[in-house]
């Protein structure tokens, strides 16, 4: 009976990734951690993601964020849930809010975990559009939660232009998609109107520089523009820089690495739970200007991103400048069902690439 179950777990073991393919964790349960990100601590990754129940009503948070752990990127074991939706009604994370692309980083001066997400408040569909943040000892949880924000309140871009502080006459009648109406959002039209309550907040992702300052990349503007917003050393709160990327650009989804002093970042376009292109951008300043170098993706389904949508952009230990795109696939009719897109970043010259494959491994790095 042992060597029955010996043999059972060493058949379970997997040595490679099948992107798209039912990922299951060491107790053989499909991984439930979509729209993640991943932290490398003390020689284990910890993957941390949206915890997905079936049906319509899985793409609000019923439990929480859950967490996996593994020694290799190809095994994960389940370590549960660890920031836990409440019951109480005033709570700003009550069961049935929308809980979305929660990222973890660790702060080297108050030795802290701090975990951030894009935080819808229950039955007010996206209008919230809030960045909330979370704190934990231990990168296993539990995570306690802090405080959500509307980012920015009552700041101007660092590099806004104050002609554009004030409204220009008759902007709010313009309509929509019209050349003027999104030149009209590119000088600031929406940074206006949120100024007093602060900007949106909604995809989002967190960036730790070389000099351990970090950075909440996110989508604004009703999905508009990118910002990114630095934030304090505790990584608590915001430190009042930030810019705006690709005004009236339409980018969601971001995600962010650093290779050879250059920044680059994914994202996608604006389809709802629809796959779409994929955009990449790079930079020689987190502050930008960033430059688009386009899709990314190369091949067969490469204008739908390999049916996926950008989440995170993980480092892979012990190799230097080597890089795995994360990705989602989602199944919003029954969400805990959604799967995983992971492949390894390549560069043509200055831009990374993305090739479809059926099947790899890291010794493709």
């Amino acid at each position: 009976m042992v060597l029955s179950l010996t043999t059972s777990f060493v058949f379970s073991q997997s040595n490679s990734f099948i992107p798209g393919k039912q990922w299951k964790d060491t107790d053989g349960v499909h991984i439930n951690a979509h729209g993640g990100g991943v932290i490398y601590d003390n020689g284990t990754y910890y993957w941390y993601g949206e915890y997905k129940t079936s049906g319509r009503s899985g793409n609000t948070s019923l439990q929480g964020i859950s967490c996996y752990s593994s020694k290799d990127l190809y095994n994960w074991e389940n370590e549960g849930i660890v920031l836990k939706v409440e019951n109480d009604l005033n709570s700003e994370i009550t069961k049935g809010c929308i809980i979305e692309r929660p990222k973890v980083v660790f702060n080297k001066k108050t030795g802290k975990y701090i975990m951030w997400f894009h935080l819808e408040l229950k039955n007010q569909g996206y209008n919230a559009a809030r960045a909330a943040v979370a704190v934990s000892d231990s990168p296993k949880g539990p995570f306690v939660y802090k405080k959500s924000f509307r980012p920015n309140k009552g700041v101007w871009p660092m590099d806004f232009d104050d002609k554009f502080k004030s409204a220009s006459i008759g902007e709010n009648r313009l309509k929509s998609w019209t050349p003027e109406w999104l030149e009209a959002i590119k000088n600031g039209m929406l940074v206006r109107r949120d100024f007093d309550k602060g900007q949106m907040s909604r995809d989002m992702t967190v960036f730790v520089d070389d000099n351990d300052k970090a950075y909440l990349i996110h989508s604004s503007e009703d999905n508009l523009t990118l910002h990114i917003s630095e934030l304090t050393d505790d990584y608590l709160d915001f430190t009042e820089k930030w810019t705006r990327v690709a005004p009236a650009g339409h980018n969601e989804a971001p995600a962010i690495f650093k290779k050879n002093g250059i920044y680059y970042m994914i994202t996608s376009g604006c389809t709802g739970w629809d796959p779409n292109e994929a955009r990449s951008f790079r930079s020689k300043s987190i502050w930008g200007p960033w430059e688009s170098l386009g899709n990314p993706c190369v091949g067969r389904d490469a204008e739908l991103t390999f049916y996926s949508q950008s989440t995170y952009i993980l480092p892979v230990q012990g190799k230097i400048d080597q890089f795995i795109f994360m990705a989602d696939r989602w199944k919003p009719d029954n969400p805990i069902d959604g799967s995983y897109i992971w492949l390894p970043i390549k560069f043509d010259k200055e831009k990374p690439v993305l090739n479809w494959l059926g099947t790899w491994n890291l010794d493709v790095f």
